[in-house]
């Protein structure tokens, strides 16, 4: 028996689903919280969202109007000002949430005297209103131009040995069937097939939907080829997608590649997170580790000038 499943599979197929990560009583609570924050979002009263059609930041700071699709995310779950945000620290802070990211990172728990954990991002995908809403096939961190060269490069760089330096999820807390991946594309160029492919191809080769339940995460690489499916919400019916999206990292040692670095810190502070996480406010009073992972984060920089992985 494996001591590491989830890192087995994330090696193996680039994603690994961990289900009932929530109890029930958790799910009902923050489905509750989640479409609060949504319904704030959707008018107008938190400024931080991801808008139909865009795919990547920067976003707009005005949201589009329902008609056009609205938007598909909200931004900055533990902002200090986000209503809901000690819940959602919470959730994201989980030691539930923290053991499975510690595996797939490699991290021992309690094999070092310092905090490996980095806090990171934590998100809300959603419905779009009135209109369904696709992202393209990508790969978050390796630009489609790249050659197949590059891409291997990249990609060998980005997890050595199978490992990243950071955990990316998406925690249902309604049935969800919206992210779509290719099993075993981290670890290899595209074939021509993929190179070649629309961008919107709705079958590519391989493909496979990744199907969660309300408490269900998929772990994914986030260089595994993949997309997104956003089917928008009924007109004045409940929230039929709330899904947390979040992603946690592993501090970096000092004798690490520079350019790696750089590459984790727009990957993170292109999302504007550094604006306001150094500040007094941020402080989540739910211990000593939360604190010791914002401060990893504070010391990735700002954001200033770090620009963006992706366009579009």
């Amino acid at each position: 028996m494996s001591t590491t499943p989830n890192l087995d599979a994330l090696k193996r197929d680039g994603f690994v689903v961990v289900r009932n990560l929530l109890t029930p009583d958790e799910i009902t609570h923050y489905r509750t919280v989640a479409t609060e924050a949504t319904t704030k979002t959707r008018t107008g009263s938190w400024p931080h969202f991801r808008t139909v059609p865009k795919q990547f930041p920067p976003w707009p700071s005005t949201p589009p109007p329902a008609s056009e699709g609205g938007i598909w995310g909200v931004q900055h779950l533990m902002h200090p000002s986000m209503p809901g945000r000690d819940s959602f620290a919470k959730c994201y802070f989980s030691p539930t949430i923290l053991a499975v990211a510690e595996e797939l990172m490699g991290v021992t728990p309690g094999s070092t005297e310092e905090e490996p954990l980095v806090m990171e991002l934590f998100n809300l995908l959603v419905a779009p209103e009135t209109k369904d809403f696709e992202l393209r096939w990508h790969r978050d961190d390796v630009p489609e131009t790249a050659t197949a060269e590059q891409e291997v490069q990249q990609l060998s760089a980005k997890s050595p040995g199978g490992r990243q330096s950071h955990a990316q999820y998406n925690l249902a807390l309604c049935p969800d069937a919206s992210l779509i991946v290719v099993p075993g594309s981290h670890r290899r160029a595209r074939t021509d097939a993929e190179r070649t492919a629309d961008a919107y191809e709705p079958n590519m080769p391989n493909q496979l939907v990744v199907e969660l339940q309300p408490g269900d995460a998929v772990f994914y690489d986030s260089n595994i080829l993949h997309r997104g499916v956003y089917r928008h919400k009924p007109a004045s019916g409940e929230e039929t997608r709330l899904t947390l999206h979040g992603s946690l990292g592993l501090k970096a040692d000092d004798a690490d590649d520079a350019e790696k670095k750089k590459v984790r810190a727009t990957a993170v502070l292109q999302h504007g997170v550094g604006a306001w996480v150094h500040t007094p406010e941020a402080a989540f009073g739910l211990g000593e580790r939360p604190e010791k992972m914002r401060a990893n984060l504070v010391a990735m920089g700002t954001g200033e000038g770090v620009g963006y992985s992706l366009q579009g």
